[in-house]
């Protein structure tokens, strides 16, 4: 997660974006001292404490979508503080009788106008990514792949059914925590490493690691949230437990085809290549792979970004 505060009118509000789910979180406490106009701030936090468990016993959502998140104090340390999304802290705010609740509300609107904008007409997401991704010399190719991909995971597709995000949105599973817990085991599945592993292997740091796959990668990766999805909506999977399942399922599904081409290739998907100017990559580290069914216990080492890295 990359944290990157945002000021309101002179108050810093920390926020942090979450690339694997491409959210922004803001921190609770900073819109509500905003909102109540207190200058101390544990004073925001002790009224904070009790609208959350006033709303919590009413059985507001407002409460339920926060997620604790670690975000740096006056101190200069991180602590964990209750963060939310735009969406939640505009229903927030109702619950504030404020004289700064109207412009706090065109605050958040300002801060994701671009993100409203591309929500009411989606063909300006594509062009403005296309856009960035063409300044940064990616291929009409790997843009194309790169597109399908995110379709497959957040949009719905040709035949309309409801992409992977909408499906657990409408199934008990949690925007954030919950959704970075299925991406990754969908990941480790079809590619046999982490998330947080195979960004390691690239080099990569503040970075979002779909933007420096390769198309083969972007292949593999559409192909097993498809698999998911569709396994998901076969066997109506509600709530974590369910979803599990159908996302370790639809990795092994890529995780064969993946497999299947390395086979016949001789050459591994799974890669450290990355599109980071030269000497912008972080050093590489030794990513050990465990033992697991009919595994040798190998240990793969991560080299420049050149080299391809796994052979699974």
């Amino acid at each position: 997660m990359k944290i990157q505060p945002a000021l309101f009118e002179t108050h810093a509000i920390r926020r942090v974006y979450d690339e694997e789910t491409e959210t922004w979180w803001f921190s609770v406490v900073d819109i509500i001292q905003v909102l109540t106009q207190q200058p101390d701030y544990q004073a925001a936090r002790n009224y904070w404490k009790v609208l959350k468990n006033r709303l919590a016993k009413e059985g507001s959502e407002s409460v339920t979508n926060c997620n604790r998140l670690k975000l740096p104090a006056a101190d200069g340390k991180n602590y964990l503080t209750d963060a939310a999304t735009a969406e939640t802290l505009l229903r927030l705010v109702q619950s504030v009788p404020s004289p700064k609740a109207e412009p706090i509300k065109l605050w958040l609107a300002k801060v994701g106008y671009e993100r409203m904008q591309e929500m009411a007409d989606p063909a300006l997401s594509l062009d403005r990514a296309r856009e960035t991704w063409q300044q940064h010399g990616r291929s009409e190719k790997w843009i194309q792949q790169r597109m399908t991909g995110q379709e497959t995971r957040n949009k719905p597709v040709l035949s309309m059914v409801e992409g992977l995000t909408d499906y657990w949105a409408n199934h008990d599973i949690k925007q954030g925590e919950e959704f970075a817990i299925l991406t990754n085991i969908i990941h480790q599945e079809w590619s046999g490493v982490s998330v947080k592993v195979h960004k390691t292997m690239k080099g990569l740091q503040d970075h979002n690691l779909r933007d420096h796959m390769s198309e083969a990668e972007l292949i593999f990766t559409a192909l097993a949230e498809l698999s998911t999805r569709q396994i998901a909506e076969t066997d109506d999977a509600t709530g974590m437990t369910e979803n599990k399942v159908a996302a370790k399922k639809g990795g092994a599904i890529a995780k064969q085809a993946r497999k299947a081409l390395e086979a016949k290739t001789g050459r591994p998907v799974v890669s450290g290549d990355n599109f980071l100017p030269p000497g912008k990559a972080s050093r590489p580290k030794a990513v050990k792979k465990g033992r697991g069914k009919g595994g040798g216990g190998i240990k793969h080492f991560s080299r420049p970004p050149s080299l391809t890295l796994l052979t699974c």
